[in-house]
C-alpha cells in the first residue's frame, strides 16, 4: 500500500484527517489561494520509464513540492506493461527511488484513463466489448490492492460503435459509474481507506468539448452515483478539453474558466491533459486549473539527453577513446520501427506507407514520441548501458546528465504551477485544521 510507505508528515495529517491525500492537498491549495490570492495546479508525471520516475523525485525535491504520477495502463498494468511494471512493482519502484533521493514529501499514485480499449492491446487485437471491460475491472482492482491513491475512469472509448463519432454520453456515464462501484465493492470488501477518482476525458472520442455537454455530464453522473448508492463518491478531478492534445499545445485559457467554474460549482476542479510544451502555463492555475498531466515531452528530455550522450560518445572515439560505440541512436530507431507502435499517429498521406518513405522530420517525431514503449527492450537497455559504460570511462557521469536534462523540464511545471516551496505551506494548514477538529 502507499499509504504504508509513504509516510511523510502530509499524509499522516491527511489520514488523521481522514481525507484521501490528493483531496488534502487541493483543499489546502483552495484555503491557500482564498488568503493569498495565488492559485495552483497539482503537476502530475507519466512515469514512462525509470528514469522519468527518479527526475521527478530529484525535481519535487528541488521544488520542495509534492509529486503526484499518472500511470496509464499501457505503461503499468498486472501483465507489465511497456515499462514491465505491475502496479504493485511500481509502486514499490517508486518509493525505492523516494528513499535514494531523499525525498520526503507525499507520493501521490495515480491511475491514467482506465477504461475499456484504453490499453493499445485491446484495440489492436479487436476485443469484445466484454472481454475489455472485465480487464479494466481486474486493472482497477490491482491498482487499489497496490495501494494507488486516485483512479481515473475513462469510459469514452469504444470502437464497437460502428459509424459513430462518439460513445452516447449516458452510456458514458453508466460504464463509469459501474466501474466506479466495482472499484469499491472491492475497496469495501478489504476494508481499505477512501480513494479519491478523476472522471471525462479529452479525447475526441466521448469528449466534452462544450461547457453545456461539461455541465449535462456531471449531472448524470450524480444521479447515476445517487441510483446505485454511492452518493459518498464523487471526482474530485473531472477531465476538460481546454485546447490541448497530441499535437496541439495551444491551451485555452477562457474555455478552462467557463470549465472552472462548471467543476467548482459541483465540488470539484478541472483537469487538463497534453500539457507537454504548451507555452503559457502561467495561464493554468490563472485559470482555476487544478490539475495537469505531462508525459511525452519527458520521453523527449531523456531521448535528447541520450542523443547528446551518443554525439559524446561519437566525438572521444574520433580520439581513439572509446573502442566500441553502443550505436543506441540507430537501436531505438530499429527498436521504434519494429514495435509498429508508431503506425498509431500516422496521418494523412503518410497511412499505409511504411517509415522509411516518410519524411526524416517526421520520422525523428515519430522516434522521439515512440522511444518511451521501447526503453525497456534488452536490446536498448544493452546498448544504454553500454553508452553509459563508454562515457563513465572518460569521466562523464552520464546517468546525471539524462537525469537533470529531464529535471529542467519538470522545473518549468513546478515553477509555472506555483508549487515551488508549497509544501510548508499544505502541511500548515492541514495543522491547523488538524487543531480546529
Amino acid at each position: 500500500m502507499a499509504s504504508k510507505k509513504d509516510r511523510s508528515q502530509i499524509r499522516k495529517l491527511a489520514e488523521t484527517l481522514r481525507i484521501p491525500i490528493t483531496e488534502a492537498i487541493l483543499q489546502s491549495f483552495k484555503n491557500i489561494s482564498r488568503r493569498e490570492g495565488q492559485n495552483f495546479t497539482l503537476f502530475a508525471a507519466c512515469p514512462n520509464s525509470e528514469a522519468v520516475l527518479k527526475a521527478a523525485f530529484l525535481a519535487a525535491k528541488r521544488a520542495n513540492a509534492p509529486i503526484k504520477f499518472a500511470a496509464t495502463l499501457n505503461q503499468v498494468d498486472f501483465d507489465g506493461g511497456y515499462t514491465k511494471w505491475s502496479q504493485e512493482q511500481f509502486v514499490q519502484r517508486t518509493f525505492e527511488f523516494a528513499q535514494e533521493v531523499g525525498y520526503q514529501g507525499p507520493v501521490i499514485i495515480g491511475l491514467d484513463h482506465g477504461g475499456p480499449y484504453l490499453k493499445d492491446l485491446q484495440r489492436i487485437q479487436n476485443w469484445p466489448f466484454e472481454r475489455a471491460m472485465a480487464a479494466v475491472k481486474e486493472s482497477l482492482s490491482s491498482c487499489l490492492l497496490a495501494g494507488y491513491d486516485l483512479l481515473h475512469i475513462d469510459a469514452t472509448v469504444d470502437p464497437t460503435f460502428k459509424g459513430r463519432a462518439s460513445v452516447p454520453m449516458e452510456i458514458v456515464v453508466d460504464r463509469t459509474v459501474e466501474l466506479i462501484e466495482h472499484v469499491e465493492y472491492v475497496r469495501a470488501e478489504r476494508r481499505l481507506p477512501p480513494i479519491s477518482y478523476e472522471v471525462g476525458t479529452e479525447e475526441v472520442e466521448g469528449g466534452m468539448t462544450e461547457p453545456e455537454d461539461f455541465r449535462r455530464f456531471l449531472e448524470l453522473l450524480k444521479g447515476q452515483l445517487l441510483k446505485r448508492n454511492l452518493q459518498n463518491v464523487w471526482p474530485c478531478f473531472i477531465v476538460g478539453r481546454v485546447g490541448t492534445d497530441l499535437h496541439t499545445t495551444t491551451f485555452s485559457p477562457n474555455t478552462a474558466r467557463k470549465l472552472a467554474e462548471i467543476a467548482a460549482a459541483y465540488g470539484s476542479v478541472i483537469k487538463g491533459h497534453y500539457t507537454d510544451y504548451v507555452a503559457n502555463l502561467e495561464a493554468y492555475p490563472a485559470s482555476g486549473v487544478g490539475g495537469a498531466n505531462v508525459g511525452p515531452e519527458f520521453s523527449d528530455a531523456e531521448y535528447s539527453g541520450l542523443m547528446n550522450l551518443v554525439e559524446m560518445e561519437d566525438k572521444l572515439a574520433s580520439e581513439g577513446k572509446v573502442a566500441s560505440l553502443s550505436n543506441l541512436n540507430q537501436i531505438l530507431k530499429s527498436a521504434v520501427v519494429t514495435s509498429r507502435r508508431w503506425e498509431k499517429w500516422r496521418r494523412g498521406n503518410e497511412l499505409g506507407r511504411p517509415f522509411d518513405e516518410l519524411s526524416l522530420e517526421r520520422q525523428s517525431w515519430l522516434v522521439r514520441t515512440g522511444c518511451r514503449y521501447i526503453w525497456t527492450e534488452d536490446r536498448v537497455v544493452e546498448a544504454r548501458r553500454k553508452l553509459y559504460w563508454n562515457l563513465l570511462g572518460n569521466g562523464v557521469q552520464a546517468e546525471k546528465l539524462v537525469l537533470e536534462k529531464i529535471v529542467e523540464v519538470m522545473m518549468k511545471y513546478f515553477r509555472a504551477f506555483n508549487l515551488v516551496e508549497s509544501l510548508p505551506k499544505i502541511e500548515n494548514e492541514l495543522l491547523s485544521r488538524q487543531m480546529q477538529q
